[in-house]
């Protein structure tokens, strides 16, 4: 119970900052299981997603590779879906997991990709 409430306050802490700094840009939110990786772009003020990626869509689920190379396909899907819809400037809400591992490869594979933050 106590891992819990941590978790659950440190997501609503780290939204919260990111929130008060970041008025005009879009919201990428991530969201890990042990096995899969989806993140959406959401926008806050229409409180809408605007693109989403996911690790169990068909293409990528038919592929059999490792956890941190699913990461660095999702981000290359999510990076080109965004740059379809113009959308260039977001901010990035790792929610309550940690920035290592699968959430890092996912965020340096989107910076790779022309999303600024």
């Amino acid at each position: 119970m106590m891992k819990l409430n941590k978790k659950i306050k440190r997501k609503l802490r780290n939204r919260k900052k990111m929130k008060d700094v970041n008025k005009s840009r879009y919201r990428i939110s991530v969201f890990k299981t042990l096995n899969n990786l989806s993140a959406q772009i959401i926008d806050d003020k229409q409180k809408k997603t605007l693109v989403s990626a996911s690790s169990i869509e068909k293409d990528i689920k038919a592929k059999k590779v490792k956890k941190i190379d699913k990461s660095n396909i999702i981000g290359e899907i999510l990076a080109k879906r965004a740059k379809e819809k113009n959308i260039s400037n977001v901010y990035f809400d790792r929610g309550q997991y940690r920035y290592h591992g699968r959430v890092r490869a996912f965020a340096e594979t989107l910076r790779k990709n022309g999303l600024k933050f």
